[in-house]
């Protein structure tokens, strides 16, 4: 992506400048960010998706000044009818489930990879919506269907309403306010309290990021490095030859403390040990992503990632699906190739070395990836 030519996506600013003036910094309302567009999902499809095992969708109403929620998977005639007012559907990472729709996200990889996370769609009834809340994430709210009247505002207040199954705030105090039309979008920064409404029958399109918290990070590659520790075998098990008798034998010994910081130290300090461990956390797929197997064999004229595929690199790794790959010179060099473009044709497919060719082929035999021709 040149991130130095101009979007209509972005208003006419380049990725570049977007991301210096608006990422995590103030929103940006787009008109016509996509032009004439025509959502690749409909209601029905929607509906079919919701319905299915391994698909995250909740359903929010608000019935007599009460919120509800419900958790899916939900069968049609479990959803309201469509002329009740105020009910949202949420689908989850439709992008896992529609080819037009990870082609969609696409668009936004301005952004690193590390940072993109799924394709929500929200269909809502006329009044539909889920409350005045703010995101721990950025967003980018694309219209795709009917009207939604957004408020929105820098929120000081962070209080939410008590007793109910929704993150809503008590006292929600909304800046501005616009009415977005298939096409039009809306981009958001995190914690910036916002609240949507349908205007009759609505689906917005919901660009969300992963923002992992420091302590959630820490406690995951943790675990990833004890995993690796666990192989250096019993000759580095604690020993203490020198323990004298004592009478205060709940005090935890200063020995043992040590060894205990020595042994995380020395888990830190393994080469490539931390940069390993982010990688596969990174490409790790969501526990309800699963790939059919591929046909064995199959002669790769060129290929292309599975649109569930998770793939990254780093200055000495290749990583995809949470497994990591060391890489160097003109293999390298087209791995980190495809991690970006997400496929290589046939002639850039044939400056791969034999082995390059042997782990793509294996790629492709657990579903990974497709032999592709462009």
């Amino acid at each position: 992506m040149d991130i130095q030519q101009p979007l209509a996506l972005l208003g006419g600013l380049t990725p570049a400048q977007f991301m210096r003036r608006h990422w995590q910094k103030k929103p940006l309302l787009v008109r016509q960010a996509i032009p004439q567009f025509k959502p690749p999902v409909g209601r029905q499809d929607l509906f079919a998706l919701a319905a299915q095992e391994g698909v995250e969708s909740r359903l929010v109403q608000l019935a007599k000044g009460a919120w509800k929620l419900r958790h899916g998977p939900f069968q049609r005639r479990s959803l309201p009818g469509l002329q009740a007012p105020d009910w949202t559907l949420l689908v989850q990472g439709v992008d896992l489930h529609n080819d037009a729709v990870h082609a969609l996200m696409q668009q936004f990889r301005f952004v690193p990879e590390a940072r993109l996370d799924d394709l929500m769609i929200s269909y809502a009834s006329h009044g539909g919506g889920v409350g005045p809340h703010f995101d721990s994430y950025d967003v980018f709210l694309l219209q795709a269907h009917g009207r939604r009247r957004w408020r929105i505002g820098r929120q000081k207040d962070l209080t939410l309403l008590e007793g109910i199954p929704l993150k809503v705030l008590a006292q929600f105090e909304p800046e501005e306010e616009f009415v977005l039309e298939p096409g039009d979008m809306l981009y958001l920064p995190p914690r910036y309290a916002h609240d949507g409404i349908a205007e009759g029958e609505c689906m917005t399109y919901s660009i969300g990021f992963r923002a992992p918290a420091r302590a959630e990070l820490a406690q995951e590659l943790l675990g990833r490095l004890a995993e690796d520790a666990g192989e250096e075998g019993p000759s580095l098990m604690y020993r203490d030859a020198t323990q004298a008798a004592v009478a205060q034998p709940a005090a935890i010994p200063a020995q043992l403390q040590d060894f205990a910081r020595e042994a995380l130290s020395r888990a830190l300090t393994q080469p490539l040990v931390l940069e390993r461990a982010l990688g596969e956390y990174l490409t790790e797929p969501k526990s309800n992503v699963w790939f059919e197997p591929g046909a064995a064999g199959v002669m790769l004229e060129g290929v292309q990632l599975d649109r569930r595929s998770r793939m990254m690199y780093d200055t000495h790794h290749v990583f995809i699906n949470g497994e990591s790959y060391r890489a160097g010179g003109r293999d390298a060099t087209l791995m980190r190739q495809l991690a970006d473009q997400r496929q290589l044709s046939a002639r850039e497919l044939a400056r791969a070395s034999d082995d390059a060719l042997e782990l793509l082929s294996a790629w492709c035999d657990a579903g990974w990836a497709h032999s592709w021709k462009a």
